[in-house]
């Protein structure tokens, strides 16, 4: 068994990117050991599956059931919030610090771990002033991310998502992961290079920077495993690099919550000229997230929504109680229906009929106030110099979980010591998860 595991999560990679000409570093990898189809979770986004890589549970179990979470008390949507508590099931670093274990865990750049029981943790938390923002990132110990800046310079958020988004985060990310493998040596790294999620968003599955993005992502763990070779611990490391999910092309978005105003099921408020949800008197409103979106019901109206929601273009599947179960999905913080979309297509979150009735947080990035995952984040208007309102900028989307045939994520380890749990050469999410606890 490894003495090390470094786990490199690269949004979007599929099996059909890897290739001793494009990917050798990858390719590399595989040689040794195995590349094989994965199995997500549901929905196919950040926040769910890395929570469900980290326990080996499903968001049944977690209650990570999205990128986002409705405070039905308070009535609030809230996005991307980072906290490690809002997990409802114990990690591999939980294990590790209940069995009594000196293996040590550092992770850089993943969701929902602040505040965990993991040694060394490094996420993006800016400030956010009356007039400003301080681009810091929340460190474990304290002091640890000012002491990488020391090294490398401070992380640029600008880089990591929004219109200006380049490679430059994926790049900081990487030589912050080479300082604490080189003063740390965690047992457990868990690292992130998302790169080719903002590429697929922005141009499609097929577009003309592919090629040069896949060597990109590439030339990064080819440092990695440099760095690993340098400090004399190649031997004893098994590389796991795995992706969330992977994407399809979309033509326009689904705007749900102005359908559901349509129909006199969502209401909201204009304040100094401008609408804002109101979800004290809505009878049902969708919190969106990609291609799928959970739609929250007031008592008496279900099966209205459900009838609408069956007469929409572009609505692939609407899971009712028994489709939560079967999707693993079935947890007291999911929508009381969920709405996937076709492959297609992908769900936004407006709700104005007239743009210049939008809130000022619509044409920003601001992914905290928005209440759904927004990716025209990463379109600019020289002209308004702000974020445009069109949803068909987008060019791919994923959340619903391929079909037969399709292409999907991937795993690719330089060991074969996970063991099949069937005939087919696909490995689950959760079983990675539970492999990682299997190691303590």
């Amino acid at each position: 068994m490894a003495k090390y595991v470094i786990i490199i999560d690269i949004v979007g990679l599929e099996k059909r990117h890897i290739s001793e000409a494009l990917t050798p570093n990858i390719s590399k990898i595989a040689q040794g050991g195995e590349t094989r189809n994965l199995e997500t979770v549901f929905p196919a986004v950040t926040c769910t599956v890395q929570s469900s890589l980290l326990s080996g549970t499903y968001p049944e179990v977690h209650g990570i059931i999205s990128n986002g979470l409705f405070d039905k008390q308070n009535y609030a949507v809230s996005f991307w919030e980072q906290s490690s508590n809002l997990v409802q099931a114990d990690r591999i670093w939980d294990t590790l610090k209940m069995s009594g274990s000196s293996q040590k865990t550092g992770v850089l750049f993943w969701q929902n771990t602040m505040y965990s029981n993991a040694d060394i943790v490094l996420t993006p938390r800016p400030l956010h002033m009356d007039e400003s923002m301080i681009m810091w990132c929340y460190s474990k110990p304290p002091g640890f991310y000012e002491k990488i800046a020391e090294k490398i310079g401070k992380f640029d958020l600008t880089s990591y998502w929004g219109p200006f988004t380049s490679r430059k985060s994926s790049e900081w990310i990487e030589l912050a992961t080479e300082l604490v493998l080189e003063n740390e040596r965690p047992n457990f790294l868990f690292t992130y290079i998302p790169h080719l999620d903002y590429s697929f968003q922005k141009n499609g599955t097929s577009n003309n920077n592919l090629k040069d993005d896949l060597k990109f992502v590439d030339d990064l763990v080819g440092r990695l495993i440099k760095k690993v070779s340098d400090m004399g611990i190649i031997e004893d490391t098994q590389f796991i690099i795995f992706s969330e999910y992977g994407f399809t092309d979309v033509s326009s978005d689904i705007p749900l919550n102005t359908m559901l105003r349509e129909n006199d099921l969502l209401s909201v408020r204009e304040i100094e000229g401008l609408e804002y949800l109101d979800l004290e008197y809505s009878k049902a409103f969708a919190m969106v997230d990609h291609q799928v979106a959970h739609i929250y019901i007031k008592e008496n109206y279900r099966n209205s929504v459900k009838k609408i929601l069956e007469g929409i273009k572009g609505v692939d599947l609407i899971m009712d109680d028994e489709l939560k179960q079967r999707f693993r999905i079935n947890h007291a913080r999911s929508g009381d229906l969920i709405a996937v979309s076709d492959k297609d297509k992908w769900f936004s979150y407006y709700w104005w009929y007239d743009p210049l009735k939008a809130p000022s947080f619509a044409r920003k990035v601001d992914i905290h106030r928005k209440p759904g995952y927004d990716p025209v984040e990463l379109f600019f208007d020289p002209t308004t110099k702000s974020i445009p309102l069109n949803g068909k900028l987008v060019k791919g989307s994923h959340g619903r979980l391929p079909l037969q045939g399709e292409s999907g994520p991937v795993y690719v380890s330089n060991m074969k010591n996970i063991p099949k749990t069937n005939d087919t050469e696909t490995l689950s999410i959760v079983t990675i998860g539970k492999y990682l606890k299997s190691m303590v």
